[in-house]
């Protein structure tokens, strides 16, 4: 696990922006294509904003690129609360990407269904290769989960690659996400976080004993790759070691 702590939140995007292109193009240089499994939220947002901008847009081939989601929420991709909507308006349309390369969760069915057919799209993308993303980007939340493995629900204790319909009783809500097996297969997975209001959770996940019904985000640490956070000062305030 590497940790890269920044001084500011734009120099973490930049950093994070940085790093995107560099996994990218390895990618496309090994592999002919770069597929990467996209966040939701705030943050990640800007983040795309920044690749889109013309300081990124040329750094790609963006055709080579292939788009898949974390997690995304129970409602259709024109609601405003969709990850899919965020991502098409902030990259997608930007670098007017493709749609045969973005793969998103079809929420028109029932969560349990959304999740079984995403996890058969994604399976039949790879086919014969390895099941395993280039990139995953993730978040964290106040409550030390990432993206859609929350507290003391069922999905935290898969033990096979997969998708999953999640259901949050206190939001009563459902999302689909990506199960912990999967995410830990990619070669490169990237923690964004920053902010005052994620130092907490930052200290449960990186130092606290190991407790993953309460800080499900420890369960993410890339099997055969490299995971790194990318930090602010603010976000690391809590940490002891920062090796």
């Amino acid at each position: 696990m590497k940790l890269n702590i920044f001084n500011t939140a734009d120099e973490v995007l930049t950093a994070l922006a940085d790093h995107f292109i560099k996994v990218g193009s390895e990618s496309i240089a090994a592999r002919g294509k770069f597929t990467v499994a996209l966040s939701g939220g705030s943050s990640p947002k800007k983040l795309y904003e920044l690749l889109a901008s013309t300081s990124y847009a040329d750094q790609l081939d963006w055709e080579k690129v292939y788009f898949f989601f974390g997690d995304e929420r129970n409602v259709p991709q024109d609601h405003k609360d969709s990850n899919y909507l965020m991502a098409k308006k902030a990259l997608f349309d930007p670098l007017m990407i493709s749609p045969v390369n973005v793969f998103a969760v079809d929420t028109t069915f029932e969560p349990a269904e959304a999740a079984a057919k995403y996890w058969e799209m994604i399976s039949a993308f790879f086919d014969e290769d390895e099941l395993s993303f280039d990139l995953v980007l993730l978040g964290l939340g106040d409550n030390s989960h990432t993206a859609s493995l929350f507290p003391h629900t069922p999905v935290l204790h898969d033990t096979t690659p997969g998708v999953k319909e999640v259901w949050l009783e206190d939001q009563q809500v459902w999302r689909i996400t990506l199960n912990a097996p999967l995410i830990n297969e990619a070669r490169y997975i990237a923690f964004l976080v920053y902010g005052e209001g994620k130092a907490i959770a930052v200290h449960h996940i990186l130092e606290d004993a190991e407790d993953i019904e309460e800080y499900p985000a420890q369960l993410i640490d890339s099997i055969a790759g490299e995971t790194a956070w990318f930090l602010d000062e603010a976000a690391a305030a809590d940490l002891e070691d920062r090796e």
